[in-house]
């Protein structure tokens, strides 16, 4: 087969998740992630993490015109990962030529691409996160789903009376990993992380005396936890997409999510306990139940629950286009959120 012309210089790319990948075509891509560098002082047995990030818009995944793929309009687009999704970021004749891209990132932040002994990097969507709508209601931006639930979560953290009495409950907050790909990581909700940091919170100290095996079974079982993931608002355009006696709107209010199949892992005496905590705090709430003619996806919450033995309820932010490239949301939900976490987090 004769050689393409010109010489395109591709990144080979592995799709992470379920994706709305149609979303990321015809836009200016940017790449952040890790390097991990052997110290040029210290000989190649010491070795450096190094955060890298490219704002500027190297890579690009253009899509076929139409004029070579009429069948779209009649049967919709079709992407295959392996083929269809795989960014250019130059010409063979360019100023990099020769050099492979991660050479290239680490030129950039000043590093010798000699010393890179391996890297961690991923795309982004360079356009800024903005506030949509004539009236302002929405946010749009990448990573809603699940940034907005970790901001407010710790928003309400730094946001507690630092002067609790000692007798006020132990809030914390964990951010996991891998939730999109099943979470079964070091750093995911499947890992004994949270029992772990459970454990040595309430062993004993040099100046504390500690809890022993009942105590921590005792202090669990007072324990709730909140699984705070992205929910499905009722689209506009699909609303028979969704159940019809429980639609989610944008700024409705925080969403609980029922499944009776444990997709979710509220149930009766977490959600009665959220409602109380929300009525105090003037935080509206409504409900998500998924069709039954249609799967359901899931959290952390359920992974949480079994690992951990902790009453649970799943909320969050009602959102549409969930796993674009560019999501959306209210605003004023993501301020609620914020406000019912950080109640939660004290009672």
């Amino acid at each position: 087969r004769a050689a393409q012309s010109p010489p395109w210089r591709q990144v080979a790319v592995e799709t992470y998740g379920g994706g709305l990948w149609n979303s990321w075509l015809d836009r200016d891509l940017g790449l952040a992630g890790l390097l991990v560098v052997a110290d040029d002082t210290a000989g190649p047995t010491r070795l450096n993490e190094v955060l890298v990030r490219i704002d500027e818009p190297w890579l690009r995944i253009p899509q076929l015109a139409i004029h070579l793929d009429r069948a779209i309009t009649t049967d919709g687009l079709r992407l295959d990962p392996q083929r269809h999704l795989t960014p250019v970021w130059g010409l063979g004749n360019g100023s990099h030529d020769g050099h492979g891209i991660v050479a290239t990132i680490a030129e950039a932040h000043g590093i010798n691409p000699d010393r890179v002994v391996s890297f961690e990097l991923m795309c982004h969507d360079l356009a800024a996160p903005t506030i949509a709508g004539a009236d302002g209601a929405f946010i749009a931006s990448a990573r809603i789903d699940n940034l907005v639930s970790c901001w407010a979560a710790v928003s309400a953290l730094a946001g507690l009376d630092h002067d609790q009495p000692a007798d006020a409950p132990l809030p914390m907050v964990c951010l996991f990993d891998h939730e999109e790909v099943g979470s079964a990581s070091a750093a995911g909700a499947g890992s004994p992380l949270l029992a772990d940091v459970v454990t040595r919170i309430g062993s004993p100290s040099d100046d504390q005396q500690g809890f022993d095996v009942i105590d921590l079974a005792r202090w669990r079982a007072a324990s709730t936890v909140v699984s705070c993931d992205g929910a499905h608002a009722t689209h506009p355009n699909w609303p028979e997409r969704h159940e019809p006696d429980h639609h989610s709107a944008l700024d409705g209010g925080i969403v609980v999510k029922h499944n009776a199949n444990q997709r979710y892992a509220t149930e009766a005496t977490g959600t009665a306990w959220l409602r109380t905590v929300a009525n105090a705090a003037g935080v509206p709430l409504q409900d998500f139940v998924m069709r039954n003619d249609m799967p359901c996806g899931s959290t952390i919450g359920p992974i949480t629950a079994a690992g951990v033995g902790l009453t649970t309820v799943d909320i969050g932010v009602a959102q549409l286009a969930m796993h674009s490239v560019r999501e959306m949301c209210g605003t004023t939900d993501a301020q609620r959120l914020v406000t019912l976490l950080g109640a939660c987090l004290t009672s």
